[in-house]
């Protein structure tokens, strides 16, 4: 299955707000909703995400249906360093790839296009997975705590 990713726009508020109301969607992140998300909060959300000027957000969506299905960040972003933030919303493409390509193509975008020498991010021990992605895409464990890994990937070791 091949994907793309995708500036995010105002109209994924659609389709977003109903990952924000899923708590198995953010079982294994750091950062749930502490209240009902509708599709006006989300809107509202997406259109102040846009001004920030230290992040990029994007979409992840389906090569083949155009479906969108994720969104995927760097946040954060200095002249040298960001940080990376993906989840995949649509349960029904967990565990097929998504995330490992969406991680690579958001990498690529990072080295090539903002010229960052590290990207960072912070993942949850128990969301196995999603370690597994990231060690593919070459990223290196560099601490951990009781319940988070930090981990990152310099743009020398990714060319």
């Amino acid at each position: 299955m091949k994907i793309y990713i995708r500036p995010l726009r105002e109209s994924d508020a659609l389709v977003s707000y109903k990952w924000r109301n899923d708590p198995v969607v953010w079982a294994l992140t750091g950062s749930r909703p502490d209240r009902h998300i509708t599709h006006d909060i989300e809107l509202e959300w997406i259109r102040r995400v846009l001004q920030d000027k230290t992040a990029r957000r994007f979409a992840i969506c389906i090569a083949d249906t155009n479906e969108y299905i994720g969104n995927v960040q760097l946040t954060e972003i200095s002249t040298d360093d960001a940080n990376l933030h993906i989840f995949i919303g649509e349960k029904d493409y967990w565990g097929k790839g998504v995330s490992t390509q969406a991680t690579g193509l958001i990498l690529r975008y990072g080295f090539n296009e903002l010229n960052l020498k590290n990207i960072l991010l912070e993942v949850n021990k128990e969301n196995l997975s999603a370690i597994k992605s990231y060690e593919k895409n070459g990223f290196k464990i560099i601490s951990t705590s009781h319940k988070v890994i930090k981990m990152q990937i310099g743009a020398s070791t990714r060319r």
